[in-house]
């Protein structure tokens, strides 16, 4: 595998950096099934429920920096806000990208400090940013001109970096068309960045959460770099370079191992920019925090409707669409699912949640096989469930309490 030096952006970096050479402690790579069912018959829990494994957490981020190195980790706090999770990362020496106010107090609480802390919300309210500049954030996104010009009244000479449209081919999730704009716009407003008073300072792109194809990060670093290029005729040296997140975890279907992609990463980096490469940001979310977590659910009811022996049974479980499970709208993420208890035989289900709405289906063309002996009452495991669960999960839907999450 190939090294790469070890980027120390300031002492408390090079402070983690030292911890991240001198840490021997083998972490799991997923939760210890040991662990959880002594937290859960300890504490006697009620489904739905999420479990996350901090020690999984710290396992994730020691292997993202030991194989990407030079790149300042921002924690995209969208994934698991869960203050354990935040302080855990807090401790590794972690960076933070933020989307509003409430995630910049959770981390500033948890001992983040404001150079630490990147609002990568392209859509924020001015009063927002005012706030955030109060608190001493002074590293901006934006991807519009009108953004721009809220940032330049109320985060006045701080750093921004513009995010670009980019494709998001082979994302399960993508995050195209919403965010960024073409490099030939990006290029105008970075110059309007500095003639408004604020440090035009690099730029950003995303390929799309749940990303598979590692060749997906050479084509959006030939877009950035040609934007480098372009702006360096304008007398304009953009120092950063945000990569995104993008990084997957573990769900139904395998994927290269993070080492994988940071290579790749890393290999268009000095493709596009030689050995003089700029200031590296990354933001994972999935891949530091999905892995870590499991839900366990409940079987709520089994039908079928209709007497049609070719039927699949209906599975409903006491958590849907609006308590957790979000992202399997399309189907777009398919998480390991496992009955506890029951073996044997398996046939097709369709899998639902219990609210009174007729789109909280979870899986319907995706057939998951459950056993045939499955039982009114029975708990079902969904794993790598530690990311956008209990962040996406509605505060009280037809009544039904918002996802709790227990961190161990």
């Amino acid at each position: 595998m190939d090294t790469y030096p070890v980027a120390a952006h300031s002492e408390r970096n090079a402070s983690a950096s030292r911890k991240l050479r001198n840490n021997s402690k083998q972490l799991p790579k997923f939760p210890s099934r040991e662990k959880i069912e002594k937290f859960i018959a300890t504490n006697k829990l009620q489904t739905p429920y999420l479990v996350v494994d901090l020690d999984v957490v710290e396992s994730n981020y020691f292997a993202l920096r030991r194989t990407f190195p030079i790149a300042e980790v921002f924690y995209a706090v969208k994934a698991n806000p869960a203050p354990d999770v935040v302080r855990r990362l807090v401790s590794l020496g972690a960076s933070f990208d933020v989307a509003s106010p409430a995630e910049i107090k959770l981390v500033v609480g948890a001992g983040a400090t404001p150079e630490h802390i990147s609002f990568g919300n392209t859509i924020k309210k001015e009063v927002d940013i005012k706030l955030a500049y109060e608190y001493g954030v002074r590293l901006f996104a934006f991807d519009s001109e009108a953004e721009l010009e809220k940032l330049a009244r109320s985060a006045p000479g701080s750093k921004v970096f513009c995010r670009l449209l980019v494709s998001c081919e082979g994302a399960d999730w993508p995050l195209s068309r919403k965010f960024g704009c073409e490099v030939g716009m990006a290029k105008d407003l970075l110059v309007k960045a500095r003639a408004l008073g604020l440090e035009p300072y690099g730029a950003s792109f995303h390929v799309g959460s749940q990303q598979t194809r590692v060749d997906q990060w050479d084509t959006a670093l030939a877009q950035t770099a040609e934007l480098f290029r372009a702006l360096q005729g304008q007398g304009i040296e953009l120092k950063m370079v945000n990569v995104g997140g993008g990084l997957p975890a573990h769900y139904t279907d395998s994927v290269s191992p993070v080492g994988s992609y940071s290579s790749a990463i890393m290999k268009a980096l000095t493709k596009h920019f030689g050995q003089n490469l700029p200031h590296v940001i990354t933001e994972p979310g999935r891949s530091l925090v999905g892995d870590a977590g499991i839900i366990d659910a409940e079987v709520v009811l089994i039908s079928k409707k209709s007497y049609d022996a070719e039927d699949a049974r209906w599975v409903y479980l006491d958590i849907g669409k609006f308590s957790g499970l979000a992202e399997t709208h399309d189907e777009a993420i398919k998480y390991r699912i496992e009955s506890l208890g029951r073996k044997g035989a398996t046939g097709p289900v369709i899998l639902a949640g219990p609210s009174c709405d007729s789109v909280d289906i979870l899986y319907e063309k995706f057939k998951y096989q459950l056993p045939l002996s499955l039982q009114i009452g029975d708990k079902l495991r969904i794993h790598a469930t530690g990311a956008y669960t209990s962040t996406y999960s509605s505060v009280g839907f037809n009544g039904f309490a918002p996802l709790p999450t227990y961190c161990i």
